[in-house]
């Protein structure tokens, strides 16, 4: 684990993320806050691309809390099943579902703890919707975000909570609505797991990584 940089070098950081890339957006296509939960739940242990597969079609049918009920767990399955853990996911899928129709007039509600509240949602699915759709500045730690941090210095932490208190309590204000965005594509393309991509990194002179490849 690398120590915390400094302010300066993470404002230059993010100044550098912020000119490659003003606007970066999740990868995780959806039509509306409903199936942004949905997406990001099936997300867990499976690829972007894998439920963008998945869900281009389901979306177009069920893309409200009672339509999903409607279509019923063997239909969402029928969508689902080419991504892992699908028939766990289905079940959480129809509960929060059905927990949004009879509980929030098939609302998504907009606070942390309601949407952590639903099953299959934990803390970082419900961090996701806040920065996606509503725009509020809360930091969904992946892995890809944790071997970045740590990597490099930007944010170090011993586990997923420590690493999104680090985003918060380091990373200017100003760049904290999109931080968790440009960590995340960061790790994803440039900063990968085996083979990272030092020599065409943007921060390579600002990042403590030690073992730099060319």
């Amino acid at each position: 684990m690398a120590h915390q940089l400094d302010y300066h070098t993470i404002r230059e950081i993010f100044t550098r993320f912020e000119a490659a890339e003003p606007e970066p957006k999740g990868e995780l296509e959806h039509v509306n806050a409903y199936t942004l939960v949905v997406a990001v739940a099936l997300s867990a242990q499976a690829t972007d691309v894998g439920v963008n597969k998945a869900t281009r079609e389901l979306f177009k049918i069920a893309d409200t809390p009672q339509k999903m009920l409607d279509l019923g767990e063997e239909g969402l399955i029928g969508h689902i099943k080419t991504i892992g853990l699908y028939r766990n996911k289905a079940k959480n899928v129809m509960k929060l579902s059905r927990i949004l129709v009879e509980d929030y007039g098939g609302e998504v509600p907009n606070s942390r703890a309601a949407l952590q509240s639903l099953p299959g949602v934990g803390r970082k699915t419900a961090n996701v919707v806040l920065n996606m759709w509503w725009h509020y500045p809360a930091q969904a730690v992946d892995t890809h975000i944790f071997r970045v941090g740590n990597r490099s210095g930007i944010c170090p932490g011993k586990n997923v909570d420590f690493v999104e208190r680090a985003i918060e309590d380091n990373i200017p204000v100003d760049f904290q609505r999109h931080a968790h965005h440009w960590l995340i594509l960061h790790g994803r393309y440039t900063c990968k797991a085996r083979k990272p991509a030092c020599g065409t990194c943007l921060i390579r002179d600002l990042c403590l990584f030690e073992d730099k490849t060319l």
